[in-house]
């Protein structure tokens, strides 16, 4: 973006007016401004400054692994993703998304359909003076591209675009829920200040120090038609959380259900700093917000019958509750399954439908667990040893697997135990029951998320 300044804007004739161009992309936007409300004419050049000194965001895809077409990557959140080898994991080229689609910012957690094609949300800051959320879609490979050198985001579709509330402040975002029909996009009031995001490498801050938690406002629940690519037009909100990952999402009977792993506050950032990491290593929920799997029921279609004030969620297993205010707003209330459960993963061939079983980290009384946690009958399982650190827990299936849960769950655990070494832990996805370990000759770092590519 380029501002030109017309002639009349150095005479200023009365009254005190100029008259600018803002030029977004190959076109030009006349623009008047009055010297009496500064604020408009800081505000383009704010959006100015941010297009021509942003720095290049990090390249260290530490995140998370993600599939595009027969690719694969390591990622964070940035527009940057590296290619990797599946098999020696050698890095193979870096990727940038702002060649393909105009985002600045993108999910690391995509979803995938049965044919192959992934789905992602990207941000796209300031563009045309709009900031929008972009849903977009990466094909899967298809026969006449098999074979053919270049990524498959050459191949992106943008399906739609969620306007952000905030030109300057888009949410942050981790995740996002897809089902059959509609993808749950959730606007948190945990925002990216972006002009302090521009200014972080200059000052010498982390990106934690851009990120700023906004408790008074309501968070915005975005359902969108994936065969429209249009929002519905019922508006659901809640109060205001933040959460980094959805567990599932599904459909049931004229709703919507969708499972998230949320927090009060945002205050699981201040967790990681080393200070707090080298004072204390256990979770402190006196210190910490604990996290609460939470259950959302969207009803999709509206009964104009009900009037305001009644619980629109007529499915009898939940109490989430989505009360009708105005027309076409309603209030949600979250039904909270269990507590101190993070980093979960389902069996992912039963991805968008209704599930039973989650497999997760639990923080607690003991941060040195992983669990296996049933949405039915409330109940948790729990494997862990001393002194051993275990990390996300993958649920791998069985081929033709008769259940759920028939499969195996894998970690890498981290063994602080003098004189041993840590190892992969392979646990039954029915029992819980150890199978086998193998220990590796190297050390292990504490990991974010896995993928297990199939050889």
């Amino acid at each position: 973006m380029s501002v030109d300044f017309s002639k009349n804007a150095t005479e200023r004739p009365e009254p005190c007016k100029a008259e600018i161009k803002v030029r977004y992309g190959d076109a030009l936007f006349p623009v008047s401004i009055s010297h009496s409300k500064p604020s408009n004419f800081l505000l383009f050049r704010a959006i100015t400054f941010l297009n021509h000194t942003m720095p290049d965001f990090t390249d260290n895809g530490a995140s998370n692994f993600i599939k595009y077409g027969n690719d694969y990557y390591a990622t964070s959140e940035t527009n940057y993703i590296s290619k990797i080898d599946p098999v020696t994991l050698e890095t193979l080229e870096k990727v940038d998304y702002l060649k393909y689609l105009p985002v600045n910012l993108a999910s690391c957690h995509p979803h995938y359909d049965k044919e192959g094609n992934a789905y992602n949300f990207g941000t796209s800051i300031a563009t045309k003076g709009k900031t929008k959320y972009v849903l977009f879609k990466v094909p899967a490979v298809s026969d006449k591209d098999k074979g053919k050198k270049g990524p498959a985001l050459k191949n992106v579709e943008v399906i739609c675009s969620v306007p952000c509330r905030s030109l300057l402040m888009p949410s942050y975002y981790h995740s996002f829920g897809m089902t059959d029909n509609y993808i749950i996009f959730v606007e948190m009031p945990f925002k990216l200040d972006i002009l302090k995001m521009a200014t972080a490498y200059m000052r010498g801050v982390s990106w934690a120090s851009c990120l700023k938690f906004c408790p008074e406002e309501n968070t915005l629940i975005h359902l969108v038609d994936r065969k429209t690519g249009k929002e519905v037009e019922t508006k659901y909100y809640t109060g205001a959380m933040v959460l980094y990952h959805h567990v599932n999402a599904f459909e049931d009977d004229g709703h919507v259900v969708f499972d998230v792993i949320a927090y009060t506050d945002n205050s699981l950032y201040d967790m990681f700093y080393l200070s707090n990491l080298k004072e204390k290593s256990q979770f402190d929920e006196k210190r910490f917000s604990k996290p609460n799997y939470k259950r959302f029921a969207l009803p999709i279609h509206a009964d104009k019958s009900v009037p305001g004030g009644g619980n629109m969620v007529k499915l009898k297993y939940t109490t989430a509750s989505a009360v009708k205010e105005k027309e076409g707003k309603f209030m949600c209330q979250a039904e909270v399954l269990c507590e101190g459960f993070e980093l979960p993963r389902i069996n992912y061939d039963i991805n968008g439908k209704r599930h039973q079983f989650v497999y997760g980290n639990h923080v607690g009384d003991s941060a040195e667990v992983v669990a296996k946690f049933d949405t039915e009958t409330k109940k948790m399982v729990y494997w862990g040893e001393d002194k051993c650190l275990p990390s996300e827990p993958v649920f791998i299936p069985r081929p033709n697997g008769e259940s759920e849960d028939d499969g195996v769950v894998l970690t890498s655990v981290i063994n602080s135990n003098p004189g041993q070494s840590s190892f992969i832990l392979i646990l039954d996805g029915k029992t819980f029951k150890e199978v086998a370990r193998a220990y590796v000759n190297t050390e292990l770092n504490k990991d974010m998320h896995g993928f297990f590519i199939p050889h």
